[in-house]
């Protein structure tokens, strides 16, 4: 797989309160960022890819689900998780 146990670990240590964390919004919205970033570079070589194309739409809304949620919660750990990523302009 792309992506090894030791590279996820990397991803939460990083994002997540810690290496075990995989529960926290902001390891999860990392991960999903990841896979999103993966997949798109897959359908730039392979446009007709219709099956990872709408898992990386599905991943999108995923992705979208907790950042609305981490936005009710918690606004600052949300504008945190969003300029660590560099997911707005």
């Amino acid at each position: 797989m792309y992506l090894s146990t030791e590279e996820k670990g990397k991803i939460f240590e990083k994002h997540g309160k810690s290496r075990t964390d995989t529960g926290s919004a902001e390891g999860q919205i990392a991960l999903f960022t990841y896979r999103i970033e993966h997949l798109t570079k897959h359908l730039k070589a392979n446009h007709k890819d219709y099956n990872t194309e709408r898992s990386l739409v599905m991943l999108v809304g995923k992705r979208r689900a907790l950042l609305d949620y981490l936005t009710k919660k918690d606004v600052l750990r949300y504008r945190a998780i969003v300029k660590e990523l560099g997911l707005r302009k």
